[in-house]
């Protein structure tokens, strides 16, 4: 049997429908079709019975299938295998995020890579935005999903990756609670819980402003170290914090609303690696994850 004609069978076994074998083939209208009626002319037996309301595998049909299909699977597995070998796709990768819509994102490449290179195990942790570098530099991970910017010495920031519309997280009581949307300068006008921790300066002052686009002083009157808490000094009435306007869908509950600005530039995500460790295993999956990002 040729390539082409075990594929062939094999999908349409699968699909058991003409046209949906096809198009998973991407053959022009027709090829699937002229392909098994030659191999069962070649093979001398029926594969499959045909009728104008369904397609089933005949006895001999299924035998095919229950002996070729695992066969060529390990062919797929094993070719796979080579190629990851070749690219040095192996081993481990450690991936790390910081946030829950981009743990989506990695959980999901990480699934699309395990398939495509099934020699390399991928290892997911969430990383505290108290810390955002401390686990990469610990050695812990080879690549991160974090908000921008990332301006270090010892780190490579890649292209972003999405980015998210932000909003101002209030408590229910406050008098921005009722409003539609906010602007940056109404940060003048309240407070600021900010986070604390091994954070650099450039990264909170891009998040938590200090003054507003037109000079105003914007007061912080608490910090936090986990993301729990911030939403807890909010709900609490300590003061309001800016946010991806997705966490909403992620972090909503009674106490806060999210309010989203109107002005405010987007949060960008993208991903981050060790200076020295751009390696064959972080560009594949840098790649997988720019296909399959929202």
């Amino acid at each position: 049997m040729e390539r082409h004609e075990i594929e062939a069978f094999l999908t349409l076994a699968e699909e058991l429908h003409f046209r949906r074998a096809t198009e998973r083939l991407g053959l022009a209208h027709g090829r699937v079709s002229q392909t098994i009626k030659q191999l069962e002319r070649r093979l001398g037996v029926s594969l499959f019975d045909r009728t104008s309301r369904r397609v089933a595998l005949t006895p001999a049909g299924q035998r095919l299938y229950d002996d070729l299909a695992p066969a060529y699977r390990r062919i797929q597995e094993a070719v796979a295998r080579t190629i990851a070998y070749g690219k040095g796709v192996t081993g481990t990768l450690r991936v790390g995020f910081s946030s829950q819509w981009a743990g989506d994102a990695v959980l999901e490449a990480a699934d699309v890579f395990r398939g495509r290179y099934p020699d390399c195990a991928v290892e997911v942790q969430e990383v505290q935005l108290a810390d955002p570098f401390g686990p990469m530099r610990a050695g812990e991970l080879d690549l991160q999903l974090t908000e921008f910017p990332v301006d270090e010495p010892d780190l490579v920031a890649g292209p972003v990756i999405f980015s998210e519309p932000r909003a101002l997280i209030v408590p229910a009581r406050h008098p921005f609670a009722r409003r539609e949307s906010v602007c940056l300068e109404d940060l003048a006008r309240t407070s600021l819980v900010a986070m604390s921790g091994a954070i650099p300066d450039y990264w909170l002052d891009y998040h938590y402003p200090r003054e507003t686009p037109e000079g105003r002083p914007i007061t912080h009157s608490a910090s936090a170290v986990y993301w729990a808490e911030v939403l807890s000094l909010v709900a609490m009435g300590r003061g309001v914090s800016p946010a991806a306007l997705r966490a909403a869908q992620y972090h909503g509950r009674p106490g806060i609303v999210f309010v989203p600005f109107r002005d405010a530039p987007p949060i960008e995500y993208g991903l981050i690696w060790p200076r020295s460790g751009h390696t064959a295993r972080v560009r594949a999956f840098a790649e997988i994850l720019h296909q399959i990002a929202p």
